[in-house]
């Protein structure tokens, strides 16, 4: 029975290490976003302060935020970034659930990359 759990818990491990994919957002270079979107989910107030250029901001506060995020089609790339990492996290996490296969978390949030770029 130990063995079963073990064998259980290395699986569910090794599909959820396999969905979850991220990126320092120091690293982040502009790309061609034909085939990809660039997704902000801070508030617009934080985005109209600053933003990566390209980014669509679709805040994870608002009550809609499923709805909206639901626009992207799910054969893009989209990239998620907000203040420092947490909201992103977690929108990656509800894109999954949505059926979105290709989801990738710019770790460290703006805060990391301005710090980087200035």
């Amino acid at each position: 029975m130990r063995g079963l759990c073990v064998l259980l818990f290395f699986l569910v491990t090794v599909v959820l290490s396999a969905q979850t994919k991220s990126q320092s957002i120091t690293t982040w270079e502009e790309i061609n976003l034909e085939d990809a979107v660039l997704v902000d989910v801070r508030t617009a107030e934080e985005y109209s302060a600053g933003h990566l250029n390209g980014a669509l901001n679709i805040d994870w506060f608002s009550e809609d935020f499923a709805n909206q995020i639901q626009e992207v089609p799910k054969t893009k790339t989209i990239y998620l970034y907000c203040k420092k990492g947490g909201r992103s996290t977690k929108a990656q996490e509800l894109l999954a659930s949505l059926g979105y296969s290709n989801v990738i978390n710019l770790t460290g949030g703006f805060d990391a990359w301005l710090a980087e770029h200035n």
